[in-house]
């Protein structure tokens, strides 16, 4: 009789293993299943979201199926998840449960990109922040001066103090991590430039270096030419002759300026007007490239003091008043 009881206990333990192990091996095949989708997903992990709030949302959303498999991971084994990172996910079809919380724990997030030209203007900058995507737009309604002061650069004026070029950026970021990434790269890249300038400079200080690179860049689009330009206007200040470059007169413009300057625009007493003050503008007219930085401080020798636009990106450059009359009339009046 004993046999007989202690024989049935086996069975019923066997039979109890054999279902754990069975329903183990349920509840790992549920979790290794691919995601029931056909194409890829983008999937927006909440801000402060747990893993059994955004498995629900998941399945609500039909990527998954069987989310009691899921919770009971996170029931039994939440030592083993991964920490959930706001953001923005591309599920893929073929993925599984293993490879989808994965995923939800790591900096896999989906970027996206924001470029700033060369020769923009602080207030084209921020045009172009207050409409990126999946960016929030802290900036929107704040003054330059406010957003200099969030920055740390109080009383900082804000033109030309942004790098140009291409930001990634992910959901969760705003425009003010953009900005100040931008503003410590150009920090950096003055910095550069400054400590390798050339000793014979008229240029006494790195800000004075960025306002000449912004000149540079906005007076040239041709690589080749930049250190020639910063030439020029080397020589110009060195023998007290004025910049007189059109940029300048323009940027003094404001919104006034509609595609052509005018002889009263030549004349106008701005601040900016380099026909009418001497030497440097009070502050850079655009974001410089490091090409323009580079030439700012390292001017190509010559002897030229003029040059004007060909029509083709590129200048004439001259020695002489007179060489510089006939290459304007050539080139802007198209007498031969």
């Amino acid at each position: 009789m004993v046999k007989r009881i202690w024989a049935a206990m086996a069975v019923v333990v066997v039979l109890g293993v054999a279902g754990v192990a069975g329903g183990y091996a349920v509840w790992q095949q549920k979790l290794s299943a691919p995601l029931v989708i056909d194409e890829p997903v983008l999937y927006q992990v909440p801000s402060g979201a747990g893993f059994s709030r955004v498995i629900m949302d998941l399945e609500a959303q039909g990527v998954i199926d069987d989310s009691w498999a899921f919770l009971l991971l996170i029931k039994l084994a939440p030592d083993e998840l991964p920490a959930l990172r706001t953001g923005e996910y591309r599920l893929s079809p073929g993925m599984n449960g293993k490879e989808l919380i994965a995923l939800l724990g790591s900096n896999d997030v989906v970027t996206y990109s924001l470029t700033f030209p060369e020769g923009w203007t602080f207030e084209q900058m921020r045009d172009r922040l207050n409409v990126a995507p999946k960016l929030e737009h802290r900036t929107a309604d704040m003054s330059d001066e406010k957003i200099m002061a969030l920055l740390g650069r109080e009383g900082t004026h804000p033109e030309g103090w942004f790098f140009p070029d291409t930001y990634r950026y992910h959901l969760g970021m705003s425009d003010v991590d953009i900005l100040q990434q931008s503003l410590s790269r150009m920090e950096r890249m003055l910095e550069e430039a400054w400590a390798e300038r050339a000793d014979d400079l008229t240029i006494d200080s790195p800000y004075e270096a960025l306002i000449m690179a912004s000149l540079i860049e906005r007076e040239t689009g041709a690589p080749e030419e930049r250190r020639e330009i910063a030439g020029v206007f080397k020589r110009r200040m060195e023998r007290g002759m004025r910049l007189q470059t059109d940029p300048t007169v323009i940027y003094g413009m404001g919104g006034r300026y509609e595609g052509q300057i005018t002889y009263a625009d030549l004349r106008e007493a701005t601040a900016y007007n380099t026909y009418v003050i001497d030497g440097l503008p009070p502050t850079p007219i655009a974001m410089p490239g490091e090409a323009s930085l580079e030439a700012a401080v390292n001017p190509l020798p010559g002897d030229t003091l003029y040059f004007v636009a060909r029509g083709d990106g590129t200048h004439k450059f001259s020695r002489t008043l007179r060489e510089h009359n006939n290459a304007v009339n050539r080139y802007i009046r198209n007498r031969d």
